[in-house]
Order: C-alpha cells, then structure tokens, then sequence
C-alpha cells in the first residue's frame, strides 16, 4: 500500500494556503497603534471601567475628538471582508463603533485591552449575528437593519444566554413614529463602495438585502419633538438622524453619540464630514443641530446594554423573566 504522506502534506498546504488568503494582514485591518495605546493609558488613568456603559462610551468618544473624517474606511479589500478599525480617520459610523466597542472591551482584564479584543467586539456589533463570514454582504451595511440585529440578539440573550447583542431601542418608548422608509443607498451609489465595483455579482443578493430592510419598520421622533425628550437622553445613546427624501421615503442619514456637559445641556457628538468640520466634534444641542439640515426629519435613540442587572437603564420597563431564565441570567452575571 502507497503511502498518503505526500496527499496528506499536500493537502496540509494547500489548508494554510487557503486559509492565509482567507485573512487580511493586521496592518491592513488595525491603524492607529498609537491612538489605541494612548486611549488604553487614558481609560486607566480615568478609572473609566468603573463608569456605566453609556458615560464610558461617551468618555471614549471624548477622548477621540479632533480624528480626522476619512471615507469609506471599511473599504479594505477587493474581495475579503474582515473586523476592521482605523484611530487615524473615522466616519460616522466607525465612530460610534469604536466608542461603543471600546468601552465594552474594559469589562474585561486589563490584560486584554489589545487591539485584537477590541476587533472582537467590533465584529460582534457589525456583523449579522455577530459573526463576520468573510463576505461583504455578511457586514450590517444600514443603522437600521443593525439597530433591528442586535437588538434581537439582545432580546436572545435575555432567553438563551447569548452575549452577542446589547443594543437596544428606546424611540417608541420616547415617543417614536412609524414613517415610510426606504434604503437603497448603496445599490444606487454602488461605485463608490469598492467590494461591490470589483464584484458587480454582489449587487443582485444587495438589492435584496436593501429589500429586506426597507420592508422593516422605520421609526423616529419628529425633529419638533426632540427638545421635548431631550431631558430624558444620556451621554453615550446613540443617536441615527433621519432624513425624509424628495419621494416622501425616509432613510438614515448619520450617526453620532449624545453628550451631556458639565452645564446640563446634551449635545451631538459625532465625525462631522469634510464639507463641515472635517473631524470628530462635540456639536451644538442636539435639537438645534437637526435644524441646520433642512432634509433632516427626526432621530432615532438606541442604548447600550449593561452586563449587570444593578445597572439596568431605568427608561425600560423591566423584563419579566421566568425563575429558571433569572436564575441562568444571574449566573452568567456575577
């Protein structure tokens, strides 16, 4: 009988092989040494794992203002689709993505502050289910459809034990609206996203995605309302600004986080575009910004959610829970 150590190593590098082009090098997915070590030493210094989720978020997306506005920084690759994050340039969304990861990640020892962990948590928010495939289309590319991902995988979590959604959404309880909706941004600006120029064969599965998400309800708070709940939102709430479209269809347009300062006012902070300031800024009152943009119709309110029941946001109703679900809950908290 003929030896199968050759088929075996053959098969064997053929594996790795596979396998090493199935991943990005670091240097490609992680930028800003630096930028990260000096946010670790701040969050140390500033005993910010002591703070509640949502002002340790805040303190995080503090400490990043003045990075520069840089688009399309998750445009990485023709073809691999991989957890990324760049402390040299953010938008909008990787902003508030790094914040919010970031601040999660300082739940953890102090021993795994790292670049690395940081991703972990960046791809459980960005992913659908919290998992990246390695496929463009498996990125949660609209702030609704990832809103309505992981605040299912939140309600899961409750029930099943699942950690990989804490995201929850409080616009109806503030008093949100259903308006009709529509997400078709990227179908119709497909030239500008670099997966889907080198892969016209992705825009067909898009549009059924971008179907999909339109078909979900959309709901916001009037811009005329917002001054009015502006005294129940917190640092760290993320908050989506909704824009209404010549159509009549409404879309997400931005995001940012809520900042609250020493003088009681809440303000928007977020990663203002090239065209305005360039960088991450703590803007005017949230209810002033949304009247700079005339097309800009309302906000939606998302929350983080804590690992504690001690620190439950008092703006949700409380979850009842059967005894054996609390039991189980506790357990994988304390």
């Amino acid at each position: 009988m003929r030896s199968r150590k050759p088929l075996l190593t053959l098969l064997l590098i053929c594996s790795v092989a596979l396998a090493s082009e199935s991943r990005l090098p670091f240097s490609t997915i992680f930028k800003g040494q630096d930028q990260f070590n000096r946010l670790v030493a701040k969050a140390k210094t500033g005993n910010w794992k002591a703070l509640p989720i949502g002002e340790r978020t805040a303190a995080v997306g503090q400490a990043l203002v003045g990075t520069r506005y840089k688009h399309f920084t998750l445009e990485i690759d023709n073809r691999i689709e991989s957890p990324s994050a760049n402390f040299q340039g953010v938008d909008c969304w990787t902003f508030f993505e790094i914040a919010l990861g970031f601040a999660r990640m300082l739940n953890e020892p102090e021993s795994n502050w790292t670049p690395e962990r940081l991703l972990h948590y960046i791809e459980l928010d960005r992913y659908r289910g919290g998992q990246c495939t390695g496929e463009y289309l498996s990125r949660l590319h609209y702030l609704e459809d990832w809103l309505h991902d992981n605040d299912r995988r939140g309600l899961d979590w409750l029930h099943d034990n699942d950690r990989r959604g804490l995201v929850e959404d409080l616009t109806r309880d503030l008093g949100g609206r259903s308006v009709p909706h529509s997400a078709r941004e990227m179908s119709t600006g497909w030239r500008h996203y670099r997966y889907l120029a080198s892969n016209r064969s992705l825009l067909g599965p898009l549009g059924r995605m971008e179907a999909n998400v339109s078909s979900q309800p959309l709901y916001e708070i009037p811009k005329s309302q917002v001054a009015q709940i502006e005294p129940k939102l917190r640092s760290g709430d993320i908050i989506g600004v909704i824009s209404r479209e010549r159509n009549g269809l409404h879309s997400t347009a931005h995001v940012g986080l809520a900042l609250r300062t020493s003088d009681g006012v809440l303000h928007f902070m977020h990663a203002s575009s090239p065209s305005n300031y360039g960088r991450v800024v703590v803007d005017d009152e949230l209810s002033k910004y949304l009247y700079r943009y005339r097309s800009d119709s309302g906000i939606l309110v998302e929350i983080s959610v804590s690992l504690s029941l001690r620190q439950r946001d008092p703006r949700r109703p409380a979850i009842t829970l059967g005894l054996l679900d609390l039991v189980q809950f506790r357990e994988q908290l304390f």
